[in-house]
Formats: structure tokens, C-alpha cells, sequence
């Protein structure tokens, strides 16, 4: 016999002596193996992706400090977010590919069900309703939400908004609470990204921006024109989103490896470099 027949010979073998056993045979993801360097990695072939080899993973950019523009970067990206999922793409031993595409098709599962992206990495937040399209893995990050102003606007809080423009992006947890708590006379313009938002708070044509905070922090920081004045504790997680049934294996994989990066401190190195 070929040593491929006496391998499959064997195997039929194990499963026979499972099922005697009264256990039923299952197909798991192989576990992962440690290399001489410390650097967890299961076996890749047992994964499927989009493009052999790599891990595709979609994003809504710019949105710093999660997504960032950056010719320095193999990607052509960074931030927090795509420093996370790069480093669980290294542990995988897969080479890590960004692909810009817009918040609503993301958030909604679009471009995941048809197959532009393994994974969607855009500072997701993990809520009930997206579940129904969306699979996310772990929680990987806790954030608020918060309310930019410019310093001398005189506004202190969301109350103070009666009769202004606060600016939110679309398809995001920012707009469902603005939705729900800004004053009933205040008008909500909806935005595809802060890309868009930033430059409407600093030509003036929105009085505010209600999204999530470690966004508007960085507005801030960059320029001290403008200022958190209230933040909101609405209990949010971020997850990277999959398609809906389509590839828990590569879930399963994910949640391994992020596990493992917190395990070693490559988390905490890349948290305390974005938000020290």
C-alpha cells in the first residue's frame, strides 16, 4: 500500500474504535503547535481563507486611533484595531491584507457574505441586531460613547443641543443613542465615516459629534481647540465581525490566537502604544 492508504486506513480505524466507544466522531480545528521561538501557530491549511496564504480583513478607514492611514506599514495601514488583528495574523502565520470599504456594508455583513473580507476589523461594536447577520468573535476592546464640542460653544452637555447639529456616523451605536437621548428639536446629520465628520465639526456645520470616545479623544489631543464635555457608559464590546455560518473554524482560530496575544503581553504593548 501507498503510505496515503495506510494513512487513511488508520483513520477509519480510530473512528471506528470511537464509535464503539459510544462517542460520536467530530471534526475539530487541529490545535496549535508552539515553534522553537515561543510563537503559536495551528496549522493553516486546516483554515480557509479568500486568498491562500493571507487573512483579508475589511475596515471602515480613517478612524483613529483603530484605523489609520500609514505608507510606513507593510498594509498601508495601522492603528489599535489593525495592530491587534495583524499580530493574531502573525501567530496564525498568515500574511495580513487591509481593504477599506464603508462602515454600513461592514456593520451589516454585506461585504463579509460576499467574500471581499475574512474578517471585519473597524471598531465593530458586538450588539444583538448585528448578530443576526453577522458572527463576532471575543470582545477585544471596551469603549463609551462621548460628545466633542468646540471650547467656547458654551455647550456642556448633550442637553445643551436643543436646536443644533450634532453629527454621528451612520449604522453605529453613536447614532442609536443620539437617536434616543439628544433633545427632540437638535438635528442629526449622519456621516459614511469620521472622515467626513471631522471636517463637518471643523468648517462648522454641525455644533457636535457624539461617537466613540477614543475617536473623539484623539480629536482632541490633535487639537485643543475642541474638548470632551460629557461621556456616556453604555456598556459597548468591540468584536471582529465574520460572515453569518460561514467560517467558524477561522473564528475559532481567531479567538485562539487573541487569547494568546494577551497571554504573552503583545496586547498590552499595542494598548499602551495607542492609549497608554
Amino acid at each position: 500500500m501507498s503510505s496515503g492508504i495506510l494513512k487513511l486506513a488508520g483513520l477509519a480505524a480510530a473512528a471506528l474504535m470511537l464509535v464503539s466507544c459510544g462517542t460520536p466522531p467530530s471534526v475539530e480545528t487541529p490545535p496549535p503547535t508552539t515553534d522553537p521561538g515561543g510563537n503559536t501557530s495551528p496549522e493553516t491549511s486546516a483554515l480557509t481563507t479568500i486568498t491562500p496564504g493571507s487573512l483579508t480583513t475589511c475596515a471602515d478607514i480613517p478612524y483613529p486611533p483603530f484605523e489609520i492611514e500609514d505608507t510606513s506599514s507593510p498594509t498601508g495601514y495601522s492603528g489599535f484595531d489593525l495592530e491587534v488583528v495583524g499580530a493574531i495574523a502573525e501567530k496564525l502565520g498568515l500574511t495580513l491584507v487591509v481593504k477599506d470599504v464603508d462602515f454600513n456594508a461592514l456593520q451589516s455583513g454585506t461585504v463579509l457574505v460576499a467574500g471581499e473580507c475574512d474578517l471585519g476589523t473597524s471598531a465593530i461594536t458586538i450588539t444583538e441586531e448585528r448578530k443576526a447577520n453577522i458572527d463576532f468573535a471575543d470582545p477585544y476592546y471596551d469603549s463609551l460613547q462621548s460628545l466633542l464640542v468646540k471650547k467656547d460653544s458654551g455647550i456642556k452637555a448633550l442637553a445643551d443641543l436643543a436646536g443644533k447639529v450634532i453629527g454621528v456616523q451612520q449604522g453605529t451605536t453613536g447614532l442609536n443613542y443620539t437617536t434616543q437621548n439628544a433633545p427632540s428639536d437638535a438635528t442629526i446629520n449622519q456621516y459614511p465615516s469620521d472622515g467626513e465628520l471631522w471636517p463637518a465639526m471643523t468648517s462648522g456645520q454641525i455644533d457636535a459629534i457624539l461617537q466613540d470616545q477614543p475617536v473623539n479623544h484623539q480629536h482632541e489631543v490633535d487639537n485643543p481647540d475642541y474638548q470632551i464635555v460629557e461621556s456616556y457608559q453604555t456598556d459597548e464590546h468591540y468584536g471582529f465581525a465574520f460572515a453569518k455560518g460561514k467560517n467558524d473554524p477561522l473564528r475559532e482560530a481567531v479567538n485562539a490566537q487573541l487569547a494568546a496575544i494577551r497571554a504573552d503581553g503583545t496586547y498590552d504593548t499595542i494598548y499602551k502604544k495607542y492609549f497608554g
